[in-house]
């Protein structure tokens, strides 16, 4: 059911790297990330903010940029090993028939443009400028102590040729939601843990989501106390739940422009190649949560587009478990 991986690659992808996104009120939407999920400003002006997790030394790894216009992402960012690693992704991508473009990208090395077969718009780099880490700089760190970006998840609308095309580029999977012979999702890493990126089916390319980990599960509870005190109590849309797949305690958060973030707590390690992907069946409400409520129907259907990028409706459309619906059903028992 899954497609083979290729564990040697055309080029070497080692991780999710950075997310770049545009909003309507730049201070507005650096306060919520700084003050809520506790990212730390490394540099930022009128027009763009660079903000990175305490743990991390690499400049950033989500980027605000000032907009008049769409509210979107601009770009979902993943590192490779290698400067030469982008010449042959270059060459892989244009052998695809596929956009590739170098880009000039502040505070990164060579970068390179391209788009996947669904129209997601990625950015690759070999490196990043470096600051110290903030983890033990007790004094400055606010909200949920953010620690580092873990992964995104993509809605396309033909998710089967996403799973193969990045098993081509080396991407193994953790876990995955099948409904009798039909895939629904899967979890899709390359740095060891089990989650670089999600991909499921829906209206797309669209950016679902993006996850930091916090150091705690306190830290998850902080967010959502904060959300509150700054007034934005609506903007927690789901949980804290734990997660079926992948275990995780977790909470989602819309920012006031509407993209999601998920603050999660830990992950376990795939690196070994005996471990094989754990199918989840996609007819179990274990599959949404471990314990907690589904999530509600925006939580499925709602998400960030990519900047210029038309959107697709998949063949067929999904039909989860929402809160609404899971509500009705006990309404309708009583």
């Amino acid at each position: 059911m899954l497609p083979a991986v290729n564990l040697r690659p055309p080029f070497n992808i080692t991780r999710t790297s950075h997310i770049v996104l545009t909003v309507s009120d730049l201070a507005k939407s650096r306060d919520f990330y700084v003050n809520i999920a506790g990212l730390v400003v490394t540099e930022e002006d009128s027009e763009v903010c660079y903000l990175r997790g305490l743990a991390e030394a690499c400049h950033h790894s989500l980027v605000l940029v000032q907009s008049k216009g769409e509210i979107c992402c601009k770009r979902f960012g993943l590192r490779v090993f290698f400067e030469e690693d982008l010449d042959q992704a270059y060459e892989f991508f244009k052998g695809q028939g596929l956009p590739a473009e170098w880009a000039d990208v502040a505070h990164q090395g060579r970068t390179l443009h391209v788009e996947d077969p669904s129209g997601t718009k990625l950015e690759l780099c070999a490196q990043m400028e470096t600051r110290p880490r903030l983890y033990l700089e007790h004094e400055i760190q606010k909200g949920a102590h953010a620690l580092m970006l873990d992964h995104t998840q993509l809605l396309v609308p033909n998710p089967a040729a996403l799973w193969a095309f990045y098993s081509e580029l080396g991407f193994r999977n953790s876990e995955y939601i099948a409904h009798g012979d039909s895939l629904v999702g899967a979890f899709m890493y390359r740095k060891g843990t089990c989650l670089d990126v999600a991909i499921f089916g829906g209206e797309g390319p669209r950016l679902h989501h993006f996850a930091y980990t916090v150091p705690e599960p306190s830290h998850i509870f902080k967010a959502c106390d904060l959300a509150g005190n700054y007034g934005y109590a609506d903007a927690v849309e789901r949980g804290p739940g734990r997660h079926g797949p992948g275990g995780m305690l977790f909470v989602y958060l819309r920012d006031p422009d509407g993209h999601r973030i998920e603050l999660f707590n830990s992950h376990y390690r795939t690196i070994d190649i005996e471990i094989e992907p754990v199918r989840w069946e996609a007819a179990s409400l274990s599959t949404n949560v471990h314990w907690g409520l589904p999530a509600p129907a925006r939580w499925y259907f709602e998400a960030s587009p990519f900047e210029g990028t038309p959107l697709v409706a998949p063949a067929q459309k999904p039909n989860p478990e929402t809160l609404e619906r899971y509500t009705q059903k006990l309404a309708a028992q009583t």
